[in-house]
């Protein structure tokens, strides 16, 4: 076991060097020069020279490169262009709003993909299964952005019982160092704040956790029509136990058997959702990382993309690297399997 997780780290810190190759030759060789996106259209050649200078754009290609890395590795990815602060701080400022999307969709897509995902595998060929394929398909084909205008016309717009967007109402904001507004507001006490935040994560969670609720329904009912064909799950029945509660034949025996599979599926989508958010939090103007990006790519400013990208691009590894050791602990067949390979 110790072989495996040892290799797999070793293959994650070459996937992070690749990414942050990538991410800088795309800022650096395949955009356009930022120097007149930022200081304006009427600058002067000696302005735009001088600036050039001052945020080391001069330099040979490769020393920026291992200026960055050598940056990043100490955690100092560099200062914007515009706000001239650490682009870690701004990042860590705007991160909790989007890591907070993030777990609250991913719990919305586990909890109702698995439910649908169920519901189809027990019911195949019926018109339960039916809905649960027809809606998984309609949550991966149909755009974040799409579904969130559509959602924000629905709701807010005819039906006035939803916000557009936003963290929460400006005279509500909670009271605490977190940046959590759920926890912060838990932890105060602040109740009717609480419910104010709440209000406003339902249209962005949902849109965001479409897609993601899409994938885990498909994967369970895969995994679960693959684990009711078990021996196992015949001797259940078998024996008399009943097919519904907490012992009985599916829940007891056959989603608890076919819940390795999907356990991996959601842990990256989780992944997924850091990137996706992108869009989500653009639609819903939600102070997260991802709205963050998107002006700072209009904007041209090259180190707060980078390390963005970059610290998606990390969150990501390290999730796939825990779901791919507690894989290998809970299923020794796979780390036999892929050592010998």
């Amino acid at each position: 076991m110790a072989r495996y997780v040892i290799k797999r780290i070793l293959q994650s810190l070459l996937v992070l060097l690749g990414v942050s190759i990538v991410v800088f030759l795309i800022m650096r060789v395949f955009s356009a020069d930022p120097a007149p996106v930022v200081l304006g259209e009427h600058a002067t050649e000696e302005a735009i020279q001088e600036w050039r200078e001052a945020n080391g754009l001069n330099e040979p290609l490769i020393n920026q490169y291992f200026s960055f890395l050598f940056g990043a590795l100490h955690g100092d990815l560099g200062t914007s262009y515009y706000t001239h602060t650490s682009v870690t701080e701004e990042i860590m400022s705007r991160f909790p709003a989007t890591i907070e999307l993030a777990i609250v969709a991913i719990i919305i897509a586990s909890v109702c993909g698995i439910k649908l995902g169920v519901t189809a595998a027990t019911h195949r060929g019926q018109a339960a299964d039916g809905f649960s394929m027809v809606l998984s398909l309609v949550g991966v084909s149909m755009p974040v952005f799409w579904l969130g205008i559509l959602l924000i016309i629905l709701f807010a717009g005819v039906l006035h019982i939803l916000p557009s967007g936003g963290r929460c109402d400006p005279l509500l904001q909670p009271v605490g160092g977190t940046g959590f507004y759920i926890l912060d507001t838990l932890l105060s006490g602040d109740f009717e704040t609480l419910g104010d935040v709440l209000i406003h994560m339902i249209l962005p969670a949902l849109t965001l956790a479409m897609y993601s609720m899409a994938i885990i329904t498909r994967m369970t009912r895969s995994s679960m029509l693959d684990t009711l064909n078990e021996d196992y799950v015949r001797t259940a029945r078998a024996k008399g136990l009943p097919e519904g509660g907490k012992k009985g034949v599916i829940h007891h025996h056959a989603l608890r058997n076919a819940m390795l599979p999907i356990t991996t599926v959601i842990g990256l989508q989780f992944g997924s959702l850091l990137g996706g958010a992108l869009l989500t939090e653009t639609v819903f103007a939600w102070p997260g990382i991802g709205k963050y990006t998107v002006e700072c790519i209009l904007k041209s400013d090259f180190p707060v993309v980078q390390g963005v990208v970059l610290l998606i691009g990390c969150i990501f590894v390290v999730i796939n690297l825990v779901v791919d050791i507690i894989y290998a602990y809970l299923d020794p067949r796979i780390k036999y399997s892929r050592e010998e390979g």
